[in-house]
Formats: structure tokens, sequence, C-alpha cells
């Protein structure tokens, strides 16, 4: 018999002196976070698998999931804080203490206080998001409204949505509904669990309509019916089914009598949106959007699943309130198989539970401090979030005038993410301190003061909760590299060093999660004691209808298809009911192409991991998606150089000629830092509702580079 050998074959057991630790992997959003099986010996990890135990993941892994111990154990991480030595870009530093680091930075910070007011310094986050509460709170008791995260261009655009109709967050109620209303919906290559909770109600008779411009895995697996709208166009096709819906009578009058506001507005409003009109305008035959209507109609119950991709664009949110209002009129609201309103639980994930979560953040907040960057440029944005809108924090420190910030704290900066985003290096060199915690010395922190580095969730353990009513507080597997501290131990110490009033955010991470826990029927001991997520028991299911019967947080109490928020502000310039705009295009002859920046890839978040090995074999050239007749007809084939020209500049990417994409529209995937399709993207061509920026309805023309 041969020898075994239990090392080289990564076998867990004491001849091998392999053990497996539990964590979960973070590096994407909070509503993913899977479980991750860690093999470590003498304090490295050698791999990473999924868990079979975890609630959520059952034990599966996507392809950036499966790279962890590459990201963590990247080259480039930063192991000491720096202190910059160079000029701004750079990435000259010099290593220094924590002790000196955080001395400094404190001190630096509150001189800008003293000097020009604590309103001129802002606050950031980008990746990860798990320390969020407690970087808002470091911003609300240090005295600054601005505090801004990367959700200034995802996902929030779509709750602002459902705050105007509805007055707070909904969630949809997959497994019990007739019909899955996939908009956006890719899950294959983003959220990938649903793709498994669609195929296992489909087996029980449930229909699925997906809205995609592209042919993807989910519109070959899922879709019953395939709509494909032109980029940007999503509000009129929504608008068409309506008026078939309208036409026909398939709606819920007794529903819309009780608990609905504005429908005789809306339903006039629609009525020029017929079928044929819904063609001219998005492209998709009339006899499919009447073809989706008649589905709606007879599945009686449909939902909608939340896809940050419809926020991106120039009318971004009218576009999700125009989706949204099929369910109103036909009443899937609070009800089995339709929408459920949802109270978010941490971190913007609803749970099933209520925690202090939202309490913690706004008590400290400074309403009599001048209003957050963004607040004059994009009213709704602020009347609803009280946020930063990140989008124009450029534009604020470039103006150079009494309203421009001088001083930023961020975890996470990420610049590429910004649309024309060369005008953020230019606004971090006018920042009288410009403080970045991160993982990596990234492009951004190269004009950075002061380099913090942060640590993993491998490195670190924090609360985790997850949609029905599970918990689990996450333990280190190794332990931090270099002098790596984790986010929360940063904002401690700042908050320390700050001498902040504020004696709950100065105790540290654990003394916060247990007082937003409080009244939760779990202890921060039986969390961290759970191998795994374990079920909070003691908490009453949700009732349906509980919501709407007792009234909404809107000025009518109702849905509203016709927003009184808006009505009563009309100095914004906004409509109150969820009207169409076409994109914009600054001149269609010059620009006859229609580009999506920041199509999904299933190995890539972002930039996060294009500088991850594994991960960037798999997409390695910057690459444009074209459709086979735009190649023929430009004579290019796979792997030519094609040019795509902007109002704003030109990048040349590798062409990828394919069937899935229509004529006249362009896929890029955007972070690839020697290609980045974010820099020649109007930084003005903002939703004036939300301030969302339109990656995926940027018109341009694409060229051929001649060999």
């Amino acid at each position: 018999m041969k020898n075994i050998d239990y090392e080289h074959g990564k076998v867990p057991g004491p001849e091998s002196g392999i053990e497996i630790r539990r964590s979960m992997c973070d590096v994407c959003s909070p509503g993913m976070h899977c479980g991750l099986n860690v093999y470590v010996k003498d304090g490295k990890i050698l791999k990473v698998e999924g868990m079979p135990e975890h609630p959520r993941s059952k034990g599966k892994l996507c392809t950036k999931g499966l790279s962890n111990r590459q990201y963590v154990y990247r080259e480039d991480r930063v192991l000491t804080p720096l202190k910059r030595t160079g000029e701004r870009g750079e990435g000259k530093f010099e290593p220094i203490s924590w002790e000196q680091a955080i001395s400094e930075i404190a001190e630096k910070m509150n001189a800008i206080k003293a000097n020009y007011g604590a309103h001129k310094m802002a606050f950031y986050s980008g990746y990860s998001k798990w320390y969020r509460p407690m970087l808002r709170r470091l911003a609300s008791s240090f005295g600054s409204q601005s505090y801004g995260t990367e959700s200034s261009s995802c996902f929030t655009s779509g709750l602002m949505a459902w705050q105007v109709a509805a007055g707070q967050a909904m969630g949809m109620d997959p497994m019990h509904t007739n019909l899955f209303l996939g908009w956006g919906a890719n899950p294959v290559f983003s959220r990938w669990p649903m793709e498994g909770t669609i195929e296992s109600v489909k087996e029980r008779g449930m229909k699925c309509i997906i809205v995609d411009p592209r042919i993807t895995p989910a519109t070959e697996r899922l879709a019953d019916l395939h709509l494909r709208p032109h980029l940007g166009t999503d509000g009129a096709l929504a608008l068409s089914i309506a008026h078939v819906l309208i036409e026909n009578d398939w709606i819920d009058h007794a529903f819309i009598e009780k608990y609905v506001h504005g429908f005789p507005q809306y339903a006039a409003y629609v009525e020029s949106f017929t079928p044929e009109q819904g063609e001219a305008l998005t492209g998709v035959p009339a006899a499919d959007i009447v073809k989706a209507a008649e589905m709606l109609h007879e599945a009686g119950s449909f939902c909608i699943p939340e896809s940050s991709t419809l926020g991106h664009h120039r009318n971004g949110l009218q576009n999700y309130r125009a989706i949204m209002s099929l369910l109103l009129i036909t009443g899937n609201f609070d009800r089995t198989g339709g929408q459920i309103p949802q109270i978010h639980s941490f971190l913007e994930i609803a749970c099933g539970f209520e925690t202090h979560e939202e309490e913690f953040m706004e008590e400290r907040f400074p309403h009599d401090a001048p209003k957050a960057v963004g607040a004059k440029e994009f009213p709704l944005w602020y009347e609803l979030r009280h946020d930063m809108q990140a989008n124009v924090f450029a534009d604020n420190v470039l103006r150079q005038d009494e309203e421009s910030m001088r001083g930023l704290l961020a975890l996470g900066m990420n610049f590429r993410m910004f649309t024309q985003d060369a005008k953020y290096l230019e606004a971090f060199k006018k920042l009288d301190l410009f403080v970045d915690v991160d993982l990596f010395l990234t492009d951004s922190a190269k004009y950075a003061d002061y380099v913090l580095p942060a640590c993993t969730s491998l490195e670190r353990g924090e609360l985790k909760t997850y949609p029905g009513m599970l918990g689990w507080y996450t333990k280190p597997v190794i332990e931090k590299l270099g002098q790596s501290k984790s986010d929360a131990e940063i904002i401690t110490l700042l908050a320390n060093a700050l001498d902040l009033d504020d004696e709950l955010l100065r105790a540290g991470y654990d003394k916060i999660v247990g007082h937003i826990l409080e009244g939760v029927p779990v202890t921060l001991d039986q969390l961290k004691a759970a191998e795994w997520p374990m079920k909070i028991e003691g908490i009453a299911p949700y009732r349906m209808g509980s919501t709407i019967e007792k009234g909404l947080h809107t000025p009518t109490g109702k849905l509203e298809l016709y927003s009184e928020l808006i009505a009563t502000h009309p100095e914004w310039g906004l409509d109150p009911l969820p009207t169409y705009r076409a994109p914009y295009n600054p001149d269609p002859e010059k620009y006859p192409f229609m580009l999506c920046a920041g199509a999904r890839l299933p190995n890539a978040i972002h930039s996060r991991f294009h500088d991850v090995p594994w991960a960037r074999s798999l997409r390695t050239d910057p690459s444009v998606e074209l459709s086979l007749e735009d190649a023929d007809a430009l004579g290019v084939e796979l792997g030519d150089d094609v040019e795509i020209v902007t109002d704003v500049g030109a990048l040349t990417y590798k062409a990828i000629p394919t069937a899935t994409v229509r004529p006249g529209d362009l896929f890029v995937y955007h972070g690839y830092r020697e290609r980045d399709i974010n820099s020649i993207l109007n930084g003005t061509n903002l939703d004036p509702y939300s301030g969302f920026p339109a990656y995926r309805s940027a018109y341009c023309d694409l060229r051929r580079v001649e060999k």
C-alpha cells in the first residue's frame, strides 16, 4: 500500500497538521457573504472551499470566492502604516508606527475642525461594508454630515424609488410567487444563489420573464420569455406593459382604490405608451410587450428582484419607479408571492428581526451642521438619505470655494468607480488631508497623506446576519498579516484620539454590536460559539398585509404612483409621476453606439480582482463585446483592436464579437487600470433624482484600429 501524502493532498487531520476553520467570503456585497471552509497549517491558508453547512451558500462558491487565498496573500498588501514622503501620486511613503499615524491624523482632523469647521471633513466608505455603521457615527460625532459610500452608485437608487412609492425598503417573495420578473437579473454572474432559488420554484410551475439587453446564462436557462430593450429604456418598456394591463382591465381595482394614490394621473400618462410606441422606444417587439402583460395577468402573483444595474442611467430612478408601478396596479404588494415590506436588520440586509442599527447611526447626526456634499445638486437624494453624494465630491473640492471640503478620511477609496474619474486625482491633490485605509497600495492610496493597513475578513471576527433570522459572529482563521488592523479597530482608535464625546463609539466593535442587538433574543456569546450561521429563535414571523393595513410612511399613507413628496418641491424640477426620458446623446451623428460600462463578469467585482492571478486569467485583456453584425460591418475579428470614442476621450480594447449582444450595443467591464472605461464617461451625465452616473447608457462611437 502506497504512503498517503496527507500534506500535499491538503487532507486535514493530525497526520498532515492541517485543520479546517470556518469563515465567510466578504469580497462582494453583504447580500452574499458565502461560507468558507479554510484549510490552515502553521498559521497559513493552504486553500479555501465552500462550506456545505452554510444555510445560504450551501457549499458553493463563485470564482472570486475561490480566489480568497491569492487575495489575502497578494504581494502588494500594505503591512504597516505609511506616511507620504513624495508628491501626491508618486507612491513614495515611509513606514511609521500606529501611535504616530493615529496621533498625527487626529491632530490634523481636529485642526481642520478648529480652522474651517467639522463639516469640512468628509468621510467615505468603499469596500468592504461591514464597518459602515461605525464610520457613519464617527462622521456624525465629529460634526460632519458629509459621510458617503460607494452606494452613491449602487443599490440606493432602487431603495430610494421604494421610499418614494412606499416609504420603506421592499424585498420579494420568490419561493411563493407564480412569476419571477427578473428585470436586470443575471444571477449566474451576480448573486448566484438566486439561480438555484428560481430553478427550484420553476419545478413547481413558476414562470419566468428575464429583461436584459444581452443573452445571458439566465435568459437561456431560466426565461420563459426574454425581453431585450435598448440600454436605458427600461422605463418605457414598463410603461408599455402597464398600458396593456390597464387597457385590458388586468389590474386590481379594489387594491388601487384602497391603497394606491395617483392612479388617475398615472393611467393618463401611460395611455400614450402603446405596445407599438413601446417597440419604437425600446426595440422590444410589440407582440412581446403584450405577451409579458398577459403572463403577469395569468400568473396573478409576481415579484421583482432588486437590481443595481437599473439605476445606472440618467433616468435610472424613474425607470425603477415605472417598473415598481406594475406591482402596485396589480396588487402585488405586501402579499404572498409579491413584494414584501422589509426592515433592514443589519448592514441594510433584511433578516426578519429589528435591531438598533438605524438608531445607532442616526442619534448623533449633526442636523444643525451645513448639509452634506451633493445636497444642493440632488435634493431628493439628500431628503431620503442625508448622505454625501460622492459622485460630485471631486467637483466640490475642485471649485475651491467656501463650500469645498478640506479633508477626506476614506476606507477603501477607489477613484476608478467614478465617471470622468481623473477629476478625483486632481481633487485629492487639493485636500489638506487625505487618509486612506486599504489592504493594498492602490492607485487611489498613492495620493494619500497616510495609508493605514486593513486586514481581510479571514483575519478578523465580525457580526454577520442573513435573511431567514440567521446570525453569526465569525472568527479569524489566521493572525493578521504584518501590522494590519480591522477597520473597526482603526475607527475606534481614531474616535479615541479625536477625543470625541461618544462613549459607545470609543468602546469598540463588540460593545457597539451588543448595543445594536439589544432586544434580539440572542447573545454575542451564542453567536460567537456558533460554527456557522444559527437560527435566532423566538421571533414572530412577519404577517402578510400588516404593513399596508396600518398605513405607509408616505405623505398620503398609501402607495404613491404620484409622489406628493416630489410634488411639494417644484423647485427640485423633478416629476411626481414615473415619467420616461431617453438616455442623453450629445451628438447622435457622432455617437451611434450605446455603451454599457460595468457589465458583470463572473471573475471580477469592480477592480478588486484584476490583480489576483486566478481571476485575471479568465479575462486577461480589457475587452469590448460587440454584435456579430457590427463586427462584420467594421471588418473586426476576435482579438482585433478597436477604439471606443466618447465626448470625453478614447480608449482601445480587444474586440469580442458575440451573438449575445444586440447591434448598436457595446459591453465593457470596468476597473482595468490600463484601460479605465470610466475615465472616458462624462462625469456630468448623472441622474437628477439620485445622482447616479449613466454607466450603462453612454453614447459613443466604435472604430477599427488598423494593424
